[in-house]
Formats: structure tokens, C-alpha cells, sequence
């Protein structure tokens, strides 16, 4: 506790929690968020077809977050598209990513160094959502500790969850991309965060809010730019999950199914898992084919 007085970590975590998001932060979600659309295979042939359904993609990977926690709160879906000033910029940042002559936005930010830096921060804002999921879920149920979870969840990995939805849109239907059934570090360490900013709405977790929302930022945004930098698609959580499974569950520690499951060559777990590798894949078919 010496250490942590010392450091100041209690002032630090207030400034930063009051941070505000708009524009820098919610940028880079964005710029983020519609080059992994730009990666799934179609997406850019979409675009050129029908720039309508491209548009609402990009939106959905942008906002389904909130369409989906508006939904489950009785909500309207399109609640959230009265805040014009996202919705434009939002749009911009689809334009310049698809249209940009030459593909000179595209390749800036996909620019190694770049998207660490952007992966960073789309991470900051992926926790406030967390935080103020549960929060607005804790105002609606004051003592409902399961929709605090879920709703927390859903804001903060709602696009992977319906990502199903946002197939259709394209014209694509992938079942075996369901994020429930074979979820990603995003939407694993969502629910984590979810249930942890629940305890702490719900005073069962002696920490200021504040400073959680501080070091599990760190957290996110350390492990997503470690594995962006690595390509990696692994979980930092898996071998605690697999000896928990192994106790709770009886599934096999380092089994045939999890090998499987971690393997490079696997079949891609969720369109937020493998985007890059569907996209390289694809790229270097169609060039064998050309020649």
C-alpha cells in the first residue's frame, strides 16, 4: 500500500477515469474496428457492389455494442444513432478505409507500429464501455448482479456477438464462427472485466472504480498489443481456464480438442480471432491463381 501511496496510483486513476473518449479515443475504436471488417474475406468486394450494405457492416462492427445493450435494456436498437457527431465520423473513418485512392489510409494504419498504437487505444475505450454497461444495468436492476454481467459483456464485446448477423449483411453465413461457442480473448476478457466491475458496482469488491478501470485498461490494452505484435491468437488466460475446466468440468488438460483449438491451422474461432490470416490466406490464392 506504501508503494501504491507513493505512486499516486489513486490521483492518476481519477484523472484518467475522467479522461474523455470523443474524438481521439473513439477514432482509433473506429479505425480499428472497420479495418477487422476490411480483413474478412468479401468485404471488399462488397464494398465495391453495394457501398449500402458496406456502410451498415462497418456501422454494426462501430456500434453493435450498444445496439445489442439497447436491446436487452428495452431499449430502441437505433437509440444510439442520434448521436450524429460518431455516426459522421464513424462514417469518415468507413469511407477513408475502403475509398481512399491508392489505399493510403488503409496502409497507414495498418502500418505495424500504427495499429499497435491504435490497438491501444480502442482497448481504453472497450473498458469505459465495460464499466458503463454495468453501471447503467446497475441503475435499471439495482439488485440484478447476472444482468450487470451481461449487459457489461455485451458493450463490451456486443460486435463479436453478433457478428452472425453482420454475415448476413454481406451475404455470408458462417455458424462455425458462433463467438459463444468458441470465444476470443476479447470476448473472454470482457466477461471477466464485466463480472469484476459488477462486484465492485455492487461493493462485494473493496476497490475504487476509478482504479479498476485504470488496471484493467493496462491490462487489455498490454495484452492486445503484445499479441497484434506477435500475431498471435492465443489466450493469456489459457492455462488457468484449462485447469479450471480440467476441476469443474472434467475437460482433458492439454487435450486433442484444445490442441485443436490452438493450433494456427484451425479453422478461425471467430471473425475477430483470425482476420489478419483469413486475409493473407485469401490474398495469396488469388495471386496463385493470376499466375
Amino acid at each position: 500500500m506504501e508503494v501504491l501511496a507513493a505512486l499516486n496510483l489513486g490521483d492518476i486513476a481519477q484523472v484518467f477515469s475522467k479522461m474523455g473518449m470523443f474524438p481521439v479515443f473513439d477514432v482509433a475504436y473506429y479505425i480499428v474496428s472497420i479495418l477487422y471488417l476490411k480483413y474478412e474475406p468479401g468485404s471488399v468486394e462488397v464494398s465495391r457492389r453495394s457501398p449500402v450494405a458496406s456502410w451498415l457492416c462497418a456501422m454494426l462492427y462501430c456500434f453493435g455494442s450498444y445496439i445489442l445493450a439497447d436491446i436487452l435494456l428495452g431499449s430502441s436498437p437505433i437509440d444510439y444513432f442520434q448521436h450524429n457527431s460518431h455516426i459522421l465520423l464513424a462514417s469518415a473513418v468507413w469511407y477513408l478505409v475502403f475509398y481512399c485512392p491508392l489505399n493510403l489510409f488503409y496502409k497507414c494504419v495498418a502500418f505495424l507500429p500504427i495499429k499497435l498504437v491504435l490497438v491501444a487505444l480502442k482497448e481504453v475505450v472497450r473498458t469505459r464501455k465495460i464499466a458503463a454497461g454495468v453501471h447503467h444495468a446497475h441503475h435499471a436492476y439495482h439488485h440484478g448482479l447476472f444482468i450487470m454481467v451481461i449487459v457489461g459483456y455485451v458493450k463490451g464485446s456486443g460486435v463479436a456477438l453478433i457478428s452472425n448477423f453482420e454475415q448476413l449483411l454481406r451475404g455470408v453465413w458462417r455458424p462455425d464462427t458462433n463467438e459463444i461457442l468458441n470465444m476470443s480473448f476479447p470476448t473472454k476478457a470482457s466477461l471477466y472485466g464485466a463480472i469484476l466491475f459488477t462486484l465492485q458496482e455492487s461493493h462485494w469488491l473493496p476497490v475504487a472504480k476509478s482504479t479498476l478501470i485504470l488496471i484493467f485498461t493496462l491490462f487489455m490494452a498490454t495484452s492486445k498489443v503484445v499479441m497484434t505484435a506477435r500475431h498471435s491468437h492465443g489466450s493469456p488466460f489459457a492455462l488457468i481456464e484449462s485447469w479450471v475446466c480440467h476441476l469443474l468440468f472434467g475437460s482433458p488438460l492439454g487435450g486433442s480438442e484444445e490442441d485443436h483449438h490452438h493450433t494456427p491451422a484451425a479453422a478461425p474461432s471467430s471473425p475477430l480471432k483470425t482476420k489478419e490470416e483469413l486475409s493473407e490466406g485469401a490474398r495469396k490464392r488469388k495471386a496463385k491463381k493470376a499466375e
